[in-house]
């Protein structure tokens, strides 16, 4: 039985792999995760050609440091994630530093702030595309659909209380999304 703090298999293989100079495990890697990386990227930046940019960058990094991975601090997605997260800020604090030096409006502290309503709703997003699917079925049921508990239970076929437990766990791991600026698993991608 494997232990709690044991890295998914497919992600130690895929770290090896890429060690290896596998060109295929790259190709691979992207195939699982180039639209969770675009979709970060854009959603930081707003803007789908430096998003385009972000995961090149990404991929690139992925293949050329793959011992950058720490299978203990947790999975292969989280990381790419936070490493994605991590170079579209800075991406965006370039951008809008640049444009602030040409004589841009705005201000350094209006800047953070950008940068601070991007991490949160790309960690949103994170947590949202990540979550077990019965609870993100159930919080899109609420959301989208503007169920109420009930209706959700009866739309999913699971008791009122089930319902209930779904959207209280959902949300409560959407609301960690103002708890931190980068995805989980950001304990720091180099």
């Amino acid at each position: 039985m494997a232990t709690k703090d044991a890295p998914p298999r497919w992600d130690r293989k895929m770290q090896q792999r890429l060690a290896r100079g596998e060109a295929a495990a790259l190709g691979e890697l992207y195939d699982r995760f180039a639209s969770l990386v675009h979709s970060l990227a854009h959603r930081v930046l707003g803007d789908e050609r430096a998003a385009d940019g972000i995961t090149r960058e990404v991929f690139a990094h992925v293949w050329e440091h793959p011992d950058a991975y720490d299978p203990k601090q947790g999975p292969l997605r989280s990381w790419v994630a936070a490493l994605t997260h991590r170079l579209a800020v800075q991406r965006l604090r370039a951008t809008e530093t640049a444009a602030l030096a040409q004589g841009g409006h705005g201000s350094t502290e209006e800047l953070e702030r950008k940068v601070r309503r991007a991490s949160v709703a790309a960690r949103a997003d994170y947590i949202v595309t990540s979550m077990p699917a019965p609870l993100r079925a159930a919080l899109e049921l609420a959301y989208f659909q503007r169920r109420d508990y009930r209706q959700t239970a009866v739309d999913l076929g699971v008791t009122e209380d089930e319902a209930r437990r779904r959207l209280r766990l959902g949300l409560q791991l959407l609301s960690t999304a103002h708890d931190a600026g980068a995805p989980p698993g950001a304990g720091g991608p180099a």
